[in-house]
């Protein structure tokens, strides 16, 4: 695989009896691009990306995360990743310090940097002050930053957004994509799912799925010109109309 190319997948399938859940999908992603995976409820998106992060094994075709297998070296991709979901998959009842340690240990990071790299994100989150502070005594969209931020604590090369701005009001998501930018300028690669289709605008590129199926996939600006649409969300009916199948 290109160094460049940090996902691949081809003819990726899964299937759960007769049923086709994800369907020959072939698709590459680029370090440090920020890649939308949408698709309205029952699409495929939620199978494609739990195979995507070594969670569940495909039942035919290939994919390539990070450099490997899916298929076969499905702790290895676990460890070079990064995942964060609309729950933020934060503990509510350990304090702040403690939710990156944990997370941290968990990634395999060494005593002494995760020390040192505790003191450096709290620091620039402003969170100094709320160490000690319990998870589930901050507010929604500080929760939302230290989970994004936890999830790349140990620099992957590829972090999965599975939702992550669900619920919260439009300041707060406009100040998480920022630190999504900020992320990718680094290099990590952004695979993120979003209903929101404003927010579909801010990626490089935008797969649309349907029925199993990627039946679109381009730049935001190449996708709407394709479409004759005036926006994503426009973007987004049109393919919408032609789903069989609902969850």
């Amino acid at each position: 695989m290109n160094n460049d190319i940090v996902i691949q997948t081809k003819d990726l399938t899964k299937k759960f009896g007769s049923f086709t859940a994800v369907d020959h999908i072939s698709f590459e992603v680029r370090r440090g691009e920020i890649f939308g995976f949408l698709g309205a409820n029952g699409a495929g998106k939620t199978t494609a990306m739990r195979m995507l992060c070594g969670l569940s094994r495909p039942t035919s075709g290939m994919g390539q995360v990070a450099g490997f297998d899916i298929a076969r070296q499905q702790e290895k991709i676990k460890q070079n990743i990064g995942y964060m979901s609309q729950k933020f998959s934060l503990y509510g009842d350990l304090k702040v310090w403690e939710n990156i340690r944990l997370y941290a240990g968990i990634y395999g990071m060494k005593d002494a940097d995760i020390a040192r790299k505790t003191e450096e994100l709290l620091e620039r989150l402003d969170f100094t002050k709320e160490r000690d502070t319990l998870v589930d005594s901050l507010p929604l969209g500080w929760k939302q930053k230290l989970a994004f931020s936890v999830s790349i604590f140990h620099e992957p090369k590829i972090v999965f957004l599975d939702e992550p701005t669900g619920g919260v009001d439009p300041t707060t998501r406009r100040q998480f994509w920022e630190m999504i930018y900020e992320a990718a300028n680094r290099g990590i690669t952004i695979f993120v799912t979003t209903h929101y289709m404003d927010e579909a605008e801010y990626c490089h590129r935008v797969s649309m799925m349907v029925d199993g199926r990627i039946d679109a996939l381009d730049s935001p600006s190449n996708l709407k010109q394709q479409f004759n649409a005036s926006s994503m969300d426009e973007v987004f009916r049109k393919l919408a109309r032609k789903a069989e199948r609902m969850e």
